[in-house]
């Protein structure tokens, strides 16, 4: 798969839902990435927003909301604690609210990470 510049609308969204979180901003396979302590918890991919959940969380998410499916950026690889939101639930902050809430309960309780 050819990865793709995310659109301008969805750096956009992903820079509003940032902007009220204490969080470093970088880049990661060259797209927007959110990180707390070094773990990253938020994204952009291609056209996509992922979100990390942890395992239980990321299966109870897709258990919840059936479209959501597990990020995968290379085929065959998936990161089992990471899910991808559909666009039904990007762009209804009823739903990405409090599943973005859910990512940073999660990522908080991770040891930090150290930057290499």
């Amino acid at each position: 798969m050819k990865w793709s510049k995310p659109p301008g609308e969805l750096v956009r969204s992903f820079e509003e839902k940032v902007a009220g979180i204490d969080c470093e901003r970088r880049k990661l396979f060259g797209y927007p990435c959110a990180f707390i302590n070094g773990n990253m918890f938020f994204g952009t991919f291609t056209d996509g927003l992922f979100l990390r959940l942890g395992e239980k969380g990321a299966g109870d998410a897709r258990a919840r909301h059936g479209d959501i499916r597990p990020f995968e950026p290379r085929a065959g690889r998936p990161m089992r604690e990471y899910v991808v939101l559909p666009e039904r639930v990007r762009l209804d902050d009823s739903l990405l609210d409090p599943l973005l809430e859910a990512a940073l309960r999660y990522v908080r309780t991770l040891p930090p990470k150290n930057r290499k």
